[in-house]
């Protein structure tokens, strides 16, 4: 086995079965491994919204609108200013409680979240091992691949 890249249709990839022996066979391959790679990308989309608590919690709210500003002849004397204020307490922002998901599912999607990881992880190491077939081409598909998963899943991140 070469262990420098060349740019040839014969190559063997992960098991003896997937022999491409011609250009149609290789550019099936280079599509097959580029949505296997645009599948990883995706993967490494959803674990990231799996980690995201099941609800976000709220902006803060402010228990009242704040008061019009006391001109000085508004005011008598000093305990009027006092009286019509906001409290130092009162402008902090209350927070929301957010819900925490029951003790089963955090099980459920603890579970899920590791067989996502283990999904993601055995892809991972297919695809190492197709472009450690030392072929241009299969080594192409891997990095395009990824690009485009990247452009077309990474966007979703945001709406999140």
């Amino acid at each position: 086995m070469s262990m420098t890249f060349e740019a040839g249709s014969r190559v063997t990839l992960l098991f003896d079965f997937w022999d491409v022996h011609g250009p149609a066979g290789m550019v099936l391959s280079v599509f097959v491994v580029l949505l296997l790679t645009v599948f990883y990308e995706l993967l490494k989309v959803w674990k990231v919204q799996l980690g995201k608590p099941l609800e976000q919690p709220t902006q803060p709210a402010f228990p009242r609108p704040f008061p019009p500003p006391l001109h000085s002849s508004d005011c008598q004397g000093s305990s009027a200013v006092f009286a019509s204020s906001l409290s130092e307490s009162s402008l902090a922002p209350t927070e929301q409680a957010v819900p925490t998901p029951s003790p089963m599912n955090r099980w459920r999607l603890h579970g899920i979240q590791t067989a996502m990881h283990i999904l993601q992880v055995t892809l991972g190491y297919i695809l190492m091992l197709c472009v450690m077939s030392y072929n241009t081409w299969i080594f192409l598909g891997v990095i395009l691949g990824s690009v485009l998963g990247y452009f077309i899943w990474f966007p979703l991140l945001s709406q999140i």
